[in-house]
Order: C-alpha cells, then sequence, then structure tokens
C-alpha cells in the first residue's frame, strides 16, 4: 500500500495529459545524451518528462476541484471561527489535518484509478487514452457520488448540454464547476450544525453578564474556555472527523 503513495501523488497529473503524450507506445528516456563531432556530450530532458513537470504546478487546483479536500478544509476553518480562535489550530495544521483526511477518504477512488489506469499504463498492457478513461472513470464516478441534480442540470443547461444518459457522457467541463458548487453547499450545511451549538454558549454567557451589569467584559473571552472545555468532553475532534469522513457518499 504505502509503494503505491507516489503513483498516487502523481495521479492528477496523468488525468491531464494531452492524448498525443499518453497515446505513446514506446517508453521515452528521462534525459536524452547526444555526443556531438568533438566529444562534447550535451543533455536534454523529454518533451514527456516536460509535460509532466509542467503539469505538477496543476496539482493545487487538482487537490481543490477534484477531491474531498475543499469539504473538508472549510468545515475545519468553520470550527475554528466557531470556537472563537481565528488563529488556533494554525492554517498549517489545518491544511495538514485536511489532506491527510482526504487522502483516507479517497484511499478507495485512487486505488481503483490506480490498479485500473495507471499501472496497466506503466506496466504496458494499455495504450495511453484507453488508460486515461480507465483512470478519469472511478475519480468521475465519486465525483458524481457528491454532487447535487439540479446543479448538474444548472451546469448543464449553461454549457448548452442536453440530458446525460450515464455518468460517462458527463464531461469534466461540467462536471467540475458542478462538483465544487455542491461541495460548497455541503461544507456550509455542515459548518452550520457545528457553529450552533457555540453560539449558543456565546448567547447564554452574553445573557449573563448584561444582567450582571458587568458591560465592560467581553463575553467572547469569557464564553471561550466554556466551549474548550465542551468541544472537549464530546470529543469533538473525533466527533468532526468521523463526520466529515462519512459523509461523503462513495
Amino acid at each position: 500500500m504505502s509503494g503505491r503513495l507516489p503513483a498516487r501523488l502523481a495521479l492528477a497529473a496523468l488525468l491531464l495529459l494531452p492524448v498525443g503524450a499518453a497515446t505513446a507506445q514506446v517508453a521515452l528516456p528521462a534525459i536524452a545524451v547526444k555526443s556531438a563531432a568533438d566529444g562534447v556530450q550535451t543533455y536534454s530532458l523529454t518533451f514527456q518528462v516536460l509535460i509532466l513537470m509542467t503539469l505538477l504546478t496543476l496539482l493545487p487546483a487538482l487537490l481543490l476541484g477534484m477531491t474531498a479536500f475543499t469539504r473538508i478544509i472549510i468545515v475545519l476553518s468553520i470550527l475554528r471561527q466557531a470556537l472563537g480562535m481565528p488563529t488556533t489550530p494554525s492554517n498549517q495544521v489545518l491544511t495538514g489535518l485536511a489532506l491527510f483526511l482526504t487522502f483516507f477518504v479517497m484511499s478507495a477512488t485512487l486505488d481503483q484509478a490506480y490498479t485500473g489506469g495507471i499501472k496497466p499504463y506503466l506496466d504496458g498492457q494499455l495504450a495511453g487514452e484507453a488508460a486515461l478513461a480507465r483512470t478519469v472513470q472511478p475519480i468521475k464516478k465519486f465525483m458524481l457520488a457528491q454532487t447535487r441534480e439540479n446543479d448538474l442540470q444548472l451546469f448543464a443547461k449553461l454549457a448548452g448540454k442536453q440530458g446525460f444518459a450515464s455518468a460517462e457522457e458527463v464531461p469534466m467541463s461540467v462536471l467540475l464547476p458542478t462538483f465544487l458548487t455542491s461541495e460548497l453547499k455541503t461544507a456550509f450545511q455542515i459548518g452550520f450544525m457545528v457553529f450552533i451549538p457555540f453560539l449558543v454558549i456565546d448567547l447564554v454567557v452574553a445573557s449573563v453578564l448584561m444582567s450582571m451589569g458587568m458591560m465592560m467584559l467581553s463575553p467572547v473571552l469569557v464564553s471561550l474556555p466554556f466551549k474548550i472545555m465542551l468541544f472537549v468532553l464530546v470529543d469533538g475532534w473525533t466527533l468532526l472527523m468521523g463526520t466529515l469522513a462519512a459523509s461523503f457518499h462513495q
């Protein structure tokens, strides 16, 4: 399983490989060595490696647009605001937590994409075009499972497309904005449910302070330890991580 991790990380780059490069049947060397008449040797990278290095810059966009990362990071950010600690946990901690939870949620999908498309292509058993289609298929299935029908119809109408008979007919140009829109809506729904208990604590503390005539004392400062205590007592991190992981339909 751990040996497949580098191949999973390169999965997103393979998804957008041009068909011309993907259909190459003969493997190209990573570095080409040319010897001149005077014995001087020059080294150059192949075009295939150049394309791969260029597509690595698109990995952040692919991570946001085709995985569970967007929903997870938004919910975690809303939780941080609900607790009243806008800088704790830090952005690095939240991003790392969201990233590894994304790999956990997407592990089955990435396994299917790797075994069905990438591995046969690397072993020379599949042509590039067929490998690309098999690699994208489980990812499209995951994305379609998270999208809403009305969102899909909206973007299909805006793109001038008719109804799709099957999931394979949905183009990525329609599926990507549909998936992101549905993810944002779901993330805000979960964030709303997370925010409500902490909002109740803020209201109770503010009411008590006003009734005691302590107008100059900040309700946020007083309610912060109570919100932290509540979150710890209910084992909030485990509960939230489990809820987020279970919210994705496979």
